[in-house]
């Protein structure tokens, strides 16, 4: 294991995680509905996309970021539509007063839902394949063990800042009465909505 790799991997990952985004806005939902379990699942399903887009971009397979990115419409279009219905059930559904305890079906759910969600941006494989030629680490001439070490790195770092964001948000439900957890889902459900609408918007661009 590369651990100078290994320990860039997870400040890129952590980096390009932060962000707010439409992922961190359902993550943020979901904890404040469902408990940080929820939320926790739901940020790991799109760490471990962020990792498939940063093993495209680490081993230099061009001709798959090449589809994605040349297929881009139809994914923004499955993900705006997606983030729409997502903030729509959101803004439907009254939280519980308590954080229920998610089955393990609602967690499996709540992973593919925003690891499905993540793989609709396939663009950000430019992200990761820009920071990669920069830092010079694309897998060429056995290079292999340095993107291995890269890709494990984001995965991690990328899970850090969704258990940090989880949490964070859980410590605060439980300090929230019925009130303000509608309104705070609420909030969710509209932020959400918007970057739907927005994706959908940049079709017509």
């Amino acid at each position: 294991m590369d651990f100078a790799f290994l320990f860039k991997g997870i400040a890129i990952g952590f980096a390009i995680a932060v962000p707010v985004g439409p992922i961190g806005a359902i993550c943020i939902g979901r904890t404040l509905s469902e408990g940080r379990a929820a939320g926790l699942a739901s940020g790991l399903g799109a760490a471990t996309a962020d990792a498939a887009f940063a093993s495209v971009a680490a081993f230099g397979i061009t001709a798959v970021s090449d589809a994605l990115v040349d297929h881009s419409d139809p994914f923004r279009l499955a993900g705006g539509l997606f983030l729409c219905f997502l903030a729509l059930r959101m803004a439907l559904v009254t939280p519980p007063q308590a954080a229920v305890v998610p089955s393990r079906g609602g967690l499996v759910s709540a992973y593919a839902s925003t690891f499905l969600l993540t793989l609709t941006n396939p663009l950000t494989i430019l992200s990761f394949a820009a920071v990669f030629a920069g830092l010079d680490i694309v897998s060429e001439g056995g290079r292999t063990a340095p993107a291995v070490a890269l890709v494990a790195g984001v995965f991690a770092g990328s899970s850090a800042w969704w258990l940090v964001l989880s949490g964070g948000v859980g410590a605060l439900r439980s300090r929230l009465g019925l009130r303000a957890l509608r309104s705070a889902r609420l909030l969710s459900a509209v932020v959400i909505g918007g970057f739907g609408v927005a994706a959908l918007a940049s079709l017509a661009l």
